[in-house]
């Protein structure tokens, strides 16, 4: 299937030297995956709700600040291939191109739904993420930019003081949050008011009850369910418990189009640019080293992704990386920082490999003592 059919010529266009103040207005008013910006009449990236989380960004500062690189696609361009780009340069739409002309855009959700009905053949289990980041109920709305800023991720769910699950807080819900209160506070210098609302505790903010799912659920009903509740993603809980046992986005159903059955490791790099003195080559390589040491355990799927935060080192910025791979024994991972992507990478590739060996020795003693146990039982 390609996305002939999928892409549309109707998207919302600002120029880059437009306020970020519309933008903000045009989030609150149209609730888009995203908006594309260009320059010149041409085009020059997108803008989404992770870009409009950048702390002290002022009304007035223009969009080309926060302008994000996304992949373009041709408009009889594969499906499967699509959703690569989409994950790997980590936006919600892509610009789609008919010929030499910008046809309109492809997002997550119309993939998502033309496929909808072939995702019966994949388990919730399959594609959970399970190291899940959460915030206390009681933790400030700062805090909680910070921590989906400092993690590149797009929700957190909310804990009580027991760890249960109270609610969920999202990019959306903060962006909803300060365009309202902006509007209703009016024009002036807003600097104190921010920061009144950066104090805030989460729980004022958050939703609640949270929409969830549990692990032996088909993604095409974790799917149906977000799409049915205007919801990106779904806090995965144990049967009958308000705990948090993982987290399942569209994003996550979406890597999954790109598995394959091919001989070959299906590696997927999110933010790929981010790479500096490394290639994707050596990323699939190195991670096919790791598999390669551990044949009974079979890698179906590897996912990498780069993130960047402000710090730097003479230059070079500190990088945060994450491996995760799917396979026969369920799912296991690795993360680190370093400055450089190299560096990060290398430093989560070693942690990967620790909790590989991890599995295959508690693995080993199960065999142990079943073995153990045979020979009792034959006493």
């Amino acid at each position: 299937m390609n996305i002939a059919d999928i892409a549309v010529p109707e998207y919302v266009e600002v120029d880059a030297d437009e306020r970020l103040a519309k933008v903000r207005s045009i989030f609150e008013r149209e609730n888009p995956k995203g908006i594309v910006v260009t320059e010149d009449g041409e085009y020059a990236g997108v803008v989404g709700e992770k870009q409009l989380l950048r702390s002290r960004m002022e009304d007035d500062t223009k969009v080309s600040a926060v302008v994000k690189p996304a992949p373009s696609v041709k408009r009889t361009e594969d499906v499967r291939e699509t959703a690569r780009l989409l994950v790997e340069g980590d936006v919600k739409i892509a610009p789609v191109y008919e010929g030499e002309k910008l046809y309109g855009i492809v997002t997550v959700d119309q993939i998502l739904e033309a496929v909808l009905e072939s995702l019966d053949a994949i388990t919730v289990d399959q594609i959970v993420t399970t190291d899940v980041i959460g915030i206390n109920e009681k933790d400030s709305v700062g805090r909680a930019i910070n921590r989906l800023r400092e993690n590149g991720i797009s929700r957190l769910p909310v804990l009580d003081d027991d760890g249960m699950l109270a609610g969920v807080v999202t990019t959306n819900d903060i962006v909803e949050f300060v365009v309202r209160d902006q509007e209703r506070q009016g024009s002036g210098d807003r600097a104190g008011d921010i920061d009144r609302m950066l104090d805030l505790p989460v729980y004022d903010i958050m939703s609640s009850p949270v929409v969830t799912a549990t692990a032996d659920e088909t993604a095409e009903e974790a799917v149906s369910r977000m799409f049915d509740n205007d919801v990106s993603g779904l806090v995965v809980t144990p049967e009958d418990v308000e705990a948090v046992a993982g987290m399942v986005t569209k994003t996550d159903v979406l890597r999954a189009l790109t598995f394959t059955e091919e001989d070959s490791l299906d590696v997927q790099i999110t933010n790929v640019d981010l790479l500096d003195r490394t290639s994707r080559e050596h990323v699939v390589e190195s991670i096919e080293s790791v598999a390669d040491k551990y044949a009974q355990m079979q890698v179906m799927h590897a996912h990498v992704r780069l993130h960047q935060h402000k710090e730097k080192l003479r230059g070079t910025p500190l990088i945060q990386c994450q491996i995760r791979l799917r396979t026969d024994q369920g799912q296991v991972g690795g993360s680190g920082e370093g400055y450089g992507a190299e560096h990060a990478f290398h430093v989560a590739l070693d942690k990967l490999e620790r909790n590989v060996l991890e599995i295959k020795g508690v693995n080993a003693d199960e065999e142990y003592r079943g073995q153990l146990l045979r020979k009792l039982g034959e006493l």
